[in-house]
């Protein structure tokens, strides 16, 4: 039902003026890494990394654990760290020079949303409204 996305590391450039950039995704164990919680997954969120077809998680460190992308963002921007965002949510804050993206040759692109649902089965009209609704949308920025 969407396109698809993509991950970004990025901090502010203060940030990286005080520590530096990682240059591999094994560099993030020096780093102040913001990491989320989903209240729908309980643990913390692993790091999604692959380059020339080698996957690698990152189980990151860092002292701020949050459970919302917009406090990651504010974390971020506020100079505390690395957050690991989508890109949808992060490039408008890179444009303004707010955050600086790191290890973007790690971060392909990844098959985005979907719904499933059974195909066979007659669907109310309000469904296939909900349906269109959501293929077609544009992203919040």
């Amino acid at each position: 039902i969407g396109p698809d996305l993509r991950m970004a590391a990025a901090a502010s450039p203060d940030y990286f003026a005080r520590h530096g950039p990682p240059q591999v995704p094994h560099d993030l164990g020096v780093h102040n890494c913001i990491n989320l919680r989903f209240p729908t997954y309980g643990g913390l969120y692993a790091w999604e990394f692959e380059k020339d077809g080698r996957a690698l998680n990152v189980r990151v460190d860092g002292q701020l654990i949050v459970n919302d992308t917009m406090l990651a963002l504010q974390a971020a921007m506020d100079g505390l760290g690395i957050a690991f965002i989508t890109d949808d949510q992060v490039q408008p804050l890179i444009d303004a020079g707010r955050l600086v993206r790191v290890l973007e040759d790690w971060c392909p692109p990844f098959p985005g949303y979907h719904l499933y649902y059974p195909s066979r089965r007659q669907h109310t009209s309000a469904f296939a409204v909900l349906i269109e609704a959501l293929r077609y949308r544009d992203p919040v920025r």
